[in-house]
């Protein structure tokens, strides 16, 4: 039996294990080796990003179901996670304890979604109450840390709600000694649907409440998209900042070469990226994993 297939074996074991021994979940995280600290020893960061199923965002590329087979992804993620140069993961419960029962978290960074109340395309999108990790609960599975979507509609009164929930999770994870990953946006509803406004002028504002955020800023990282004016938006907090990947890009070397120069500025750390890696328009997760890796 080749690697691979003994791979997708596990995987497909997965189901298995979770109804008979469900107590597996937390042998494995007991039993995870950690990282000595957040930054390998080039001082950058390469984390993939795998929590979009949990807010019902399952489309990548041209294909709306992309994600919606949980075999296929973890078999992807593995893939990506044995690259040379990828650091960690960032995802809900579900994807971690999988990954952590497949055994490929050894020495990764593992970054915990915490809201997720948010779901794509409803109504009550905007209150992105938190309904995936709290911060003992990270901290109780040993992960690193915590990532948190923050969108501000100022024509809508449950942004306060959302903003209130960060303030504490930043707060709560820093008490721990743990990253508190804020994902900021300035967003507005166009046509009834969440739009999140990528303008210099916006992005530069949400870091600026987001840098705000808690009783202290320690700890705290930003996940920023590659925006016009990279320089200017950035210059509004000395927090380090990890480059988004966002949608499958039509041209992958045109949003490479997007993050290349944004990696030159100074509070830029490195890479979180989903879909664009995972699903590449040419099928190839490893090739796409690697191209990302020597931007690092």
């Amino acid at each position: 039996m080749t690697p691979a297939e003994a791979r997708v074996e596990r995987i497909a074991g997965l189901a298995e294990v979770r109804a008979v021994r469900p107590e597996s979940v937390a042998e494995a995280a007991r039993g995870r080796v950690r990282r000595a600290s957040l930054l390998g020893g080039s001082g950058r960061l390469m984390l993939l990003a795998a929590d979009h199923p949990a807010r019902g965002s399952l489309a990548a590329g041209g294909d709306p179901w992309a994600m919606a087979d949980r075999g296929e992804l973890l078999d992807r993620l593995c893939t990506a996670l044995e690259r040379p140069g990828v650091d960690g993961v960032l995802g809900t419960p579900d994807v971690i304890e999988d990954l952590l029962l497949l055994g490929v978290l050894g020495g990764k960074v593992v970054i915990g979604s915490m809201n997720r109340g948010g779901l794509a395309g409803a109504s009550f999108e905007i209150d992105d109450r938190f309904t995936a990790y709290g911060a003992g609960a990270i901290a109780a599975s040993g992960l690193d840390g915590g990532k948190m979507l923050l969108r501000v509609d100022d024509a809508d009164p449950a942004t306060v709600r959302t903003l209130e929930a960060c303030a504490g999770a930043v707060s709560e994870l820093a008490g721990r000694g743990l990253m508190a990953m804020v994902e900021p946006f300035i967003s507005r509803r166009v046509q009834g649907r969440v739009r999140n406004d990528l303008s210099p002028e916006a992005m530069t504002r949400a870091i600026a409440i987001a840098s705000g955020l808690g009783s202290t800023s320690a700890f705290t990282w930003l996940k920023v998209p590659v925006v016009a004016g990279m320089e200017r938006v950035m210059a509004a907090s000395t927090l380090p900042a990890l480059l988004l990947g966002g949608e499958v890009a039509a041209d992958p070397v045109a949003a490479r070469e997007g993050w290349r120069r944004a990696l030159r500025l100074p509070t830029v750390r490195g890479l979180v990226v989903g879909r664009s890696l995972l699903y590449p328009p040419d099928g190839d997760v490893a090739g796409a994993v690697d191209a990302a890796v020597e931007l690092l």
